[in-house]
């Protein structure tokens, strides 16, 4: 005799806009029946979130471990990029993410990376052809083309490029796109290439142009990208062109929201229930045509119970019918992990990282970082100069700011300068540097940035805090720089003392310096940003000079 599991209280029908008194029947990991009744327990049953683009790896953590802590937030499901790993190891990166995903009932549904390496002006560990994303894509376990990054290739319809979005049409896979600041005509030919939708807009104008030419709107809100609030009122408009998306998230973030924050934020704003819980939910299910269930007969049993429609504290966490968190605890196991990785950066020395000035310089370009997006600004700052020598200039907030190699021995750092990092000592430093996760440092003093960045090659990847030359502090990431094999719970207690050492004892009021320093890197958002190669125009798509 099959065993059922039968369910009770206000179910939230968000086809039918409605919420009544219910009975939910499970049987098989599926939804029997739905019988409404004339009362029910004070709580409600709904489906669960679905993160509608995250790139795992950001949290630090292998697949298994983020659907640990993403259950007990009431998320079933992601649809999650591997760029990250692919950047680093390539097809066995992605293979690495889909093998350690089948140890988990959480459900995670993997795109075949568009851009490895993002641009051709940065050192990656791997490369993804045309011929590479058309075998991927021809997998079961990849269901979509991830974020095409490059979109001025796709303007000036680039054949590479249009091969790995023809690829996808051609099998009716869908192709996630990325295109910052993108408008009017440009965002409507974009879009007529057969990309769906877009997760880097700020602003509400930006979004609605994209909507209008077709694509989906992802509202965005990670560690250092914030979008929500300049964003949640396309809801009122396009209440079906919404998802929900945290893109990157830490695991000290992890541990306290992840989707529902989105949720509950909109509901407090006075957005429409329904509206809400579909950008949450059955937006991105019904776009990607996902397997999760959203509480229908003979769905999978992929469902949250809440305790109210004001708290939105999540009671229990259910996926194919089997109870995978309850009250804020997940009930999900720890998995072992053999590592990869592709590290082959040697040990540096504080003269790495002398600037010399030039006879003429008086000023130099610099990188202008911005709290709560990955979009920076081109500025011109007076060059503090000591012993013909640029040096950081603390009172000013100007820090010299390095990517090395990661991938070859003994290459000489590329060196720029940046602004709003606030560091007053020391120096941190991080493997995890979108999209090819060279060695990116930042500090006030050549012997700080030598000493963080050599933390990092000892432990073969991590991210790292030096205090000064000879006190440091690194959180070891042996799964391709990127990735800890602990429990989630441990590294996200890990990461939050070395962000309260940045921020106590350094001196940064940056609300995530680490993942702020790791899009400085990120040559495909402008304005202005460093690879392992030199400082980059990404307004222009080409390099430029500091010292002017």
């Amino acid at each position: 005799m099959t065993s059922s599991t039968i369910i009770q209280g206000q179910f939230i029908n968000l086809f039918t806009r409605a919420i009544y008194p219910a009975e939910v029947t499970i049987e098989k990991g599926k939804i029997k029946s739905i019988k409404e009744l004339d009362v029910a327990p004070d709580q409600y049953i709904l489906p669960g979130c679905v993160d509608a683009h995250v790139h795992i790896e950001s949290s630090m953590l292998v697949p298994t471990e983020f659907a640990r802590m993403a259950v007990v937030h009431g998320t079933v499901a992601t649809v999650s990029d591997p760029h990250e790993i692919a950047n680093v190891c390539g097809k066995e990166g992605v293979q690495f993410m889909i093998d350690n995903s089948k140890q988990t009932p959480f459900k995670i549904f993997f795109g075949a990376p568009s851009c490895v390496p993002a641009t051709i002006f940065e050192t990656a560990g791997a490369m993804l052809n045309a011929k590479a994303v058309e075998e991927l894509l021809a997998s079961d376990d990849i269901w979509y083309l991830s974020e095409m990054m490059n979109y001025p290739g796709v303007l000036h319809k680039d054949d590479e490029v249009m091969a790995k979005i023809a690829a996808a049409k051609k099998i009716g896979k869908t192709v996630d796109g990325h295109a910052p600041g993108l408008r009017g005509k440009l965002a409507e030919q974009y879009a007529d290439s057969g990309i769906t939708t877009d997760h880097e807009s700020f602003t509400l104008e930006e979004a609605a142009d994209k909507v209008k030419y077709g694509m989906y709107c992802l509202i965005r809100e990670g560690s250092a990208a914030k979008n929500f609030d300049a964003l949640i009122d396309i809801i009122r408009t396009n209440p079906y062109g919404v998802m929900f998306c945290s893109d990157d998230k830490h695991p000290d973030e992890l541990v306290l929201h992840h989707i529902n924050n989105h949720v509950k934020r909109a509901l407090k704003k006075g957005y429409d229930l329904y509206d809400v819980l579909r950008a949450a939910s059955v937006n991105p299910v019904i776009h990607y045509d996902l397997p999760v269930g959203l509480l229908r007969e003979n769905d999978p049993a992929d469902f949250i119970v809440i305790d109210n429609l004001e708290d939105f504290n999540i009671l229990h966490t259910y996926i194919n019918g089997e109870l995978v968190a309850e009250n804020g605890k997940t009930l999900l196991p720890h998995v072992s992990i053999t590592p990869i990785n592709n590290f082959k950066a040697s040990f540096v020395h504080a003269l790495d990282f002398v600037v010399k000035a030039n006879d003429a310089t008086q000023n130099l370009r610099v990188i202008e970082a911005i709290e709560g997006q990955l979009i920076t600004n081109e500025i011109v700052c007076e060059a503090k100069i000591e012993n013909g020598f640029i040096v950081s200039d603390t009172a000013n907030d100007v820090l010299k700011i390095a990517v090395i190699n990661r991938y070859e021995t003994a290459v000489k750092p590329a060196i720029a300068f940046i602004k709003n990092i606030g560091l007053k000592k020391g120096a941190l430093a991080s493997t995890v540097a979108h999209d090819c996760h060279n060695i990116i440092a930042v500090g006030v003093d050549d012997e700080s940035i030598a000493a963080a960045v050599n933390a990092l090659v000892e432990a073969k990847g991590g991210i790292s805090v030096a205090v000064n030359k000879n006190e440091t502090y690194c959180l070891p990431l042996p799964i391709a720089g990127l990735m800890s094999d602990k429990d989630g719970y441990d590294v996200a207690t890990e990461y939050s003392l070395l962000d309260k050492k940045v921020k106590v004892e350094l001196g940064t009021s940056l609300q995530a310096p680490f993942m702020t320093l790791s899009f400085m890197a990120l040559l495909v958002i402008p304005s202005l940003k460093l690879s392992d190669k030199g400082l980059f125009d990404g307004k222009r798509f080409r390099f430029t000079n500091v010292q002017i």
